[in-house]
């Protein structure tokens, strides 16, 4: 258990499952508090509990859908009425999707955005106002490999491109915040397999090629357990055989005349 992260208030969205509820057991296991958000509350509670019984911190959750504005101001104010403050905010919470663009759905766009862009960016907005006010906090955003990709994977143009935007507006924001003493980190994970990528086609059939969770808790403990003058801005941690790369564009030359 950390000493200086003892008590600390982190609140963790998509914590229910997966690579959420990984990071928020390593943060128990650091001696923080949390808040924990995600759509469905029967998982939600289960998680708490275990996290409760296995850590002996508290443990508040909230039943939240980060694409709802009402939703992350609720998740907040039912945290500070809790805790009393916010400390660290690690935004998780996100969805897929894997189309060729001339077939997605336009539904599919409102969703991507509201959920991995605008989800992210307003709850930040939420909560560093008080961390500005505490002149310290750490932000720590899930956004993905994918972005290291030129061009983008195939497929995921309109969900890599967003996270292309988060990663950019990530690392605007560290140097916009640094003098009041936050830090923000972006976490750019490989596929991870988990409930969500084991929806995916293709890009999970070698489950070989798939990173598990433990590379991504390590590097939030990193992120939060480095010195109060030095912020990680960004974690790139990817599978070896990641399949973003395999490969981008999948096609055979003909060589007519040959």
């Amino acid at each position: 258990m950390d000493a200086n992260l003892k008590g600390k208030v982190a609140i963790i969205t998509g914590s229910s499952r997966g690579i959420g509820k990984a990071i928020a057991k390593t943060a128990a296991g650091l001696g923080i508090n949390l808040a924990l958000a995600a759509r469905q509350e029967g998982p939600l509670n289960e998680t708490a509990e275990e996290i409760r019984k296995e850590y002996k911190v508290e443990v508040l959750a909230v039943p939240t859908d980060v694409a709802v504005l009402s939703d992350l101001e609720n998740l907040v104010n039912k945290t500070k009425e809790k805790f009393g403050k916010v400390d660290i905010l690690i935004n998780n919470a996100g969805v897929s999707s894997q189309s060729p663009f001339e077939k997605q759905a336009f539904e599919d766009f409102e969703k991507l955005v509201h959920t991995n862009y605008l989800g992210y960016v307003r709850l930040i907005r939420l909560v560093i106002n008080d961390m500005i006010q505490q002149k310290s906090g750490a932000v720590i955003n899930m956004v993905s490999g994918s972005t290291l990709c030129d061009p983008l994977p195939r497929n995921f143009l309109v969900y890599s491109s967003l996270k292309v935007g988060l990663r950019a507006f990530c690392k605007g924001l560290f140097w916009e915040l640094r003098d009041h003493g936050i830090k923000i980190t972006s976490i750019l994970p490989g596929v991870t397999d988990t409930e969500l990528t084991g929806k995916l086609q293709e890009v999970t059939v070698d489950k070989s090629r798939l990173m598990t969770t433990e590379a991504i808790e390590n590097a939030v403990k990193f992120a939060l357990t480095v010195p109060s003058n030095v912020c990680p801005l960004e974690i790139a941690i990817i599978n070896q055989q990641t399949p973003w790369t395999a490969p981008v564009i999948p096609f055979k030359q003909q060589h007519p005349g040959k």
